[in-house]
């Protein structure tokens, strides 16, 4: 549920009361240890945290013209989210999923049911997070860090869409000489 809100303040007071004051508490955990080149705004219609384009000039891949996302959070229909694109990897092979391992695992640690796919955790009501697992992951990712991952995780896609198509070239050419 994208919201048409063009500043944080104006998204959060568009919430029902118990959503603005969950999503602000989260917000006050998010701010308090995220690092200094990460920035907050209005992001995909939900509060956003990216690298800025004067850290990343690249941008954000799928529109280079945004910033780079690192972090969100949303009120959905039926459950608010955390995005937490510092965590995810498209191959699921490197350093984001350690990232991820650790995660779950602190998570679990403190007694918290973890409702996640691929980057995006669930939930219904603060309680459902432990805001300690997610202020030391932030701590734990610098935007250095997520900014050297996400260009090892382009590579790895690009080398991989290559490989594929050389492969596919190669059969069409296989089934060209029977």
């Amino acid at each position: 549920m994208q919201s048409k809100a063009k500043t944080v303040p104006e998204y959060l007071d568009s919430l029902p009361e118990e959503r603005r004051r969950a999503l602000s508490a989260l917000r006050e955990t998010i701010l308090a240890n995220l690092d200094a080149d990460i920035e907050e705004g209005v992001q995909y219609g939900m509060i956003g945290y990216y690298v800025p384009h004067r850290i990343y000039p690249a941008g954000y891949h799928c529109d280079p013209k945004q910033p780079l996302p690192f972090a969100g959070i949303a009120s959905q229909k039926n459950h608010m989210s955390l995005y937490l694109s510092c965590v995810y990897e498209g191959d699921g092979d490197g350093e984001a999923a350690a990232e991820l391992a650790w995660l779950r695992e602190a998570w679990a640690k403190a007694g918290k049911r973890l409702d996640m796919g691929k980057a995006c955790v669930r939930f219904k009501k603060l309680e459902d997070l432990p805001l300690e697992v997610i202020a030391a992951l932030l701590r734990r990712v610098t935007a250095a860090v997520f900014v050297k991952r996400y260009e090892i995780d382009r590579a790895r896609a690009a080398a991989a869409k290559k490989a594929a198509k050389t492969t596919a070239a190669r059969r069409g050419g296989e089934s060209a000489r029977r």
